[in-house]
């Protein structure tokens, strides 16, 4: 993973910036992006919500369709027209835009061109909030009693994006959050798109030592950038009839320094 240069800021003269909500946002999540952008407009941001966006190609990637993943991306290149950051609030996401829709037009030189320009542009909604956005949430007062919990990071955002540390950074800011370790952090929650169809038995077991792990802690609360792995492993926290609540990073940070103040 090659180090990121990050710039100052939006320029204050015109604070713009674009959401790509993703899909499992759009379909299943809407408050966590609905609360990620609350969080830009707290930072005095104008956020930017292209109609026309849809999927990142993920899935059809990862199955080993690049034909449909280029498809799909190719449909996104022209919704981000304007020299403004893109926040993805999800680190799988955001790593595919970042670091696979490039490659994905090799033979198109225009197009190649115009989705390595977007890539640089692409940033996961911490990554932003912390390198660029430099939010202070350690000077917050807190809204809510002080509450433990354990952070989940997911494969793309922990060793593409290499993520983790800007929620572990955001969380350990909070006045009132103790952010604990557990013993299966590091894993895979066993989701993985298409992976949790095709082989449902590996990734039930999966992540049910995620649950365990996290239980174990004594913690009532698990904390996502992405909401794959929290729909996975809430899912499966439910049916286990496990006392573990998930969140995405965005609605929680928001309910911590926000709320609607």
């Amino acid at each position: 993973m090659q180090a990121r240069h990050y710039p100052p800021g939006p320029d204050k003269d015109a604070p713009h910036v674009y959401l790509f909500g993703t899909c499992v946002i759009d379909l299943f999540m809407p408050e966590a992006g609905l609360d990620a952008v609350r969080l830009l407009e707290r930072e005095g941001l104008t956020v930017h919500f292209p109609r026309g966006q849809s999927c990142c190609g993920q899935p059809a990637y990862s199955s080993g369709n690049p034909d449909q993943a280029r498809a799909v991306a190719r449909a996104q290149l022209d919704l981000f027209s304007q020299p403004w950051p893109v926040i993805v609030p999800s680190g799988s996401c955001a790593g595919m835009m970042r670091h696979h829709w490039p490659a994905l037009f090799g033979d198109e030189p225009a197009a190649a061109a115009q989705a390595r320009e977007l890539s640089t542009r692409v940033y996961e909604l911490s990554e932003f909030l912390l390198h660029v956005l430099r939010v202070n949430f350690a000077e917050t007062q807190p809204l809510l009693p002080d509450e433990q919990i354990v952070l989940h990071t997911s494969c793309g955002a922990r060793r593409e994006m290499g993520t983790r540390a800007h929620g572990v950074a955001l969380l350990d800011a909070l006045p009132g959050v103790s952010r604990v370790e557990h013993a299966r952090e590091s894993e895979c929650c066993g989701f993985g798109g298409t992976f949790s169809l095709k082989h449902d038995d590996i990734s039930g077991a999966m992540v049910g030592d995620k649950i365990a792990s996290a239980c174990a802690t004594g913690c009532e609360r698990l904390v996502s950038a992405d909401c794959g792995c929290l729909l996975n492993i809430g899912h499966a926290a439910r049916r286990q009839g496990a006392p573990l609540q998930v969140e995405h990073l965005a609605s929680f940070l928001w309910r911590r320094v926000g709320g609607g103040a």
